[in-house]
């Protein structure tokens, strides 16, 4: 993998731990370093300096020893003697002792040929000298002070000159191996910290390199420094959305970048927002306005169809009151034309029954003259339907071809009444003339049998076209009320659109306060 295609994490482990590891293989070595210093510096403390200072040791013994055998040959009381002796005895077992050691550590590996013979040397006289030591305190112990002074002067001090000389120069062997062995301890810890400063210098530029290198490809990777993009971060989460200065110099691929490009989109989405929030509004606004108008209209016209309905029950009590008077004018045209075949076999009854002709026919000319007015009436009430049927537009349209078959049966019923009321007419005027010719009688009778029967069709129609009325204004009646139901219903769904369209525009508002608050430039 390269560097570059490194994560920012990774770069920052790889540098991290590069330094570690220098840090560790110099404390690595920096430890054996001292470790191999220390077993040096042990090797020499019990080795040379402590064969020096052990030969010291033997020789101040030596010095004690013949101090004490002067001393001894000098002692004018027994108590100076007996202590001197004793003096004497014990330095030269500290001697042999002393001597005992120094072999025994020059027998150890690493010591030179040199200091062994010069060892050896001290043993040598010391063998030499010992017994002559030992012989003098013995002819001063017993008094033979003359013998204990030729013995010092004739033989003493040769051998002692000789073991002082002996010790000497094994002292200055062992300061010459000292002085060799710290000059080798300056001159490796020299070369030790000379490589030590070369490595921790080296360690040092690799990790202001490293930190320099790290710097740069952080800073080309964030594009600028993370405070300014903290602060570009803030003002976007605060609904800020201006262009960024900084975009125009950004690296690409930098977060920089990333971050102009997510404010340049957002900024646009915003945009869009706010002009679909705007047009929610408007569009809220004028939709809350349609279904105030709508409501408004919804109730003129659930007004306007109850008004119907009632005009529809009038109409209904008068055509039933029309089909009464149609079975009654039935009835009474059944009566005459039973009278008018009655007439023809009694003449003699023709006076009366023309009297009673006269009267019927009056009835029958009142009564077609209501039937006439009826047909009027619900002639002019089936237009006023089909008007209505018209305004209701296609809810109405059965309504109108109802209306419509209203006003044709009217129109018959009128036309049939004018039609009795003529023959009702000419029925009178027969009968005022012919109340004095009864040779015309039967000729009359005829003719109002027949006038009686067209009457008893006509009004047998009349009265089929009531029912048809009844049936058909029953039908507008049940059409009228469902549309009468159909009709609250949509008021009462034209008064919940208006109170969504009225939500809906005051979410709309609010819409458009939340979107206020972006800044786009």
């Amino acid at each position: 993998m390269g560097l570059h295609r490194m994560t920012i994490k990774a770069k920052l482990l790889a540098s991290f731990g590069l330094l570690a590891a220098i840090v560790v293989a110099l404390s690595g070595f920096s430890i054996f370093a001292l470790d191999g210093a220390n077993e040096r510096f042990t090797g020499f403390v019990d080795g040379v300096n402590a064969r020096v200072m052990l030969v010291n040791r033997i020789r101040s013994a030596v010095d004690r020893r013949a101090i004490a055998a002067r001393n001894l040959v000098l002692a004018t009381t027994d108590e100076e003697r007996v202590f001197e002796k004793a003096e004497a005895e014990r330095a030269h077992e500290e001697v042999q002792a002393g001597l005992a050691e120094l072999e025994a550590r020059l027998a150890a590996p690493g010591v030179t040929d040199r200091a062994r013979q010069l060892g050896g040397d001290i043993r040598r006289i010391e063998n030499a000298y010992g017994p002559v030591a030992l012989g003098i305190v013995k002819l001063a112990a017993d008094g033979q002070r003359e013998a204990a002074n030729q013995k010092i002067n004739a033989e003493c001090k040769p051998l002692l000159d000789a073991l002082v000389k002996a010790v000497k120069v094994y002292a200055s062997v062992g300061a010459e191996l000292s002085k060799r062995a710290l000059q080798e301890a300056q001159a490796r810890a020299a070369w030790l910290r000379s490589i030590v400063i070369g490595v921790s210098l080296a360690s040092v530029a690799l990790a202001v390199g490293l930190g320099l290198v790290i710097t740069r490809r952080l800073l080309r990777a964030l594009g600028t420094e993370p405070a300014v993009l903290n602060e570009i971060t803030r003002k976007i989460a605060s609904g800020d959305l201006a262009p960024m200065p900084h975009a125009q110099a950004a690296p690409k691929g930098s977060v920089l970048e990333s971050m102009a490009a997510m404010q340049r989109s957002l900024a646009e989405i915003v945009g869009a927002v706010r002009g679909a929030a705007s047009a929610i509004s408007v569009g809220s606004a004028q939709i809350a306005a349609g279904n105030v108008d709508l409501s408004s209209r919804t109730e003129e016209q659930a007004s306007s169809l109850q008004q119907t309905v009632s005009t529809m029950e009038q109409l209904t009590v008068t055509v039933r009151q029309n089909a009464d008077n149609a079975r009654q004018a039935n009835a009474l045209s059944v009566d005459a034309s039973a009278v008018a075949l009655k007439g023809s076999a009694e003449v003699g009854q023709v006076v009366e029954t023309m009297g009673d002709i006269s009267r019927e026919s009056v009835k029958i000319g009142e009564i077609t003259g209501i039937i006439e007015s009826i047909a009027f009436q619900t002639n002019i009430l089936a237009l006023n339907a089909a008007v209505e049927a018209a305004r209701a537009g296609e809810q109405g349209r059965g309504f109108a071809v109802v209306a419509s078959e209203v006003r044709t049966l009217a129109q018959r019923s009128s036309s049939a009444a004018k039609d009795i009321k003529e023959l009702i007419g000419a029925s009178l005027e027969k009968i005022s003339t012919g109340s004095g010719a009864a040779e015309q009688a039967g000729r009359t009778m005829h003719e109002v049998t027949l006038a009686v029967e067209k009457v008893t069709a006509i009004i047998h129609e009349i009265t089929q076209a009531s029912e048809e009325q009844t049936g058909g204004i029953e039908q507008i009646s049940y059409a009228m009320g469902q549309m009468d139901q159909v009709t609250q219903h949509n008021a009462a769904l034209v008064e919940q659109a208006a109170a969504a369209s009225q939500s809906l525009e005051q979410q709309g508002q609010e819409l458009d306060r939340a979107v206020a608050s972006f800044r786009l430039a």
